[in-house]
């Protein structure tokens, strides 16, 4: 913008001076709100993507160490089917169990679950099949007990398993009591 300014200078001639003024000082105050709005704006756009981040790895942390805990009852299910498939019981002992049951051709066989540290080891005809926990879950405590009735015997199962990685160290006990097959 412009504007034309009539002065008297020396002598008494009149001159014309331009004044050149220019919106560009209030622009420029504009321009640094807008960048401070952005940059504020940015700031709090990014602080909820990272709480939203957050949160969805802690709900899938804890959504695995519920799903491991789940895992556990699996275990308890194939330790109960083995006893309930069994005739016999060769040898017990508190973290032991060793069992007298046939195969699906109707051949003996032996079947041995053995607690080797925090792993629980399925063992049959004297070679390892492999562990029945997986590596990120600990069986911490595992009892078994055997109980005679005039009706037959029966195994009490007492197992508590750890995740590995919950940091609340939660633990989770299963207890079963399975009445051997051929002692009904």
């Amino acid at each position: 913008m412009t504007h034309s300014i009539k002065t008297q200078g020396h002598g008494g001639q009149s001159r014309t001076m331009i004044r050149i003024t220019s919106k560009n000082k209030t622009k420029s105050g504009y321009v640094a709100l807008e960048l401070l709005f952005y940059i504020s704006f940015f700031a709090i756009l990014s602080i909820a993507v990272i709480n939203a981040m957050i949160t969805m790895s802690k709900s899938f942390k804890e959504t695995t160490i519920l799903s491991e805990l789940a895992q556990s009852g699996n275990i308890m299910e194939r330790l109960s089917r083995e006893i309930r498939g069994a005739y016999d019981i060769n040898s017990i002992s508190a973290t032991g169990l060793i069992l007298n049951t046939k195969d699906s051709d109707g051949i003996n066989k032996i079947v041995e679950f053995l607690l080797s540290g925090t792993n629980l080891q399925l063992i049959e005809n004297s070679v390892l099949i492999g562990n029945l926990n997986t590596h990120s879950l600990n069986i911490t405590s595992l009892a078994f007990a055997q109980i005679n009735t005039t009706q037959g015997k029966a195994v009490k199962i007492f197992m508590t398993v750890k995740p590995l990685n919950d940091a609340q160290g939660r633990t989770e006990n299963f207890y079963n009591t399975v009445v051997l097959r051929g002692d009904y």
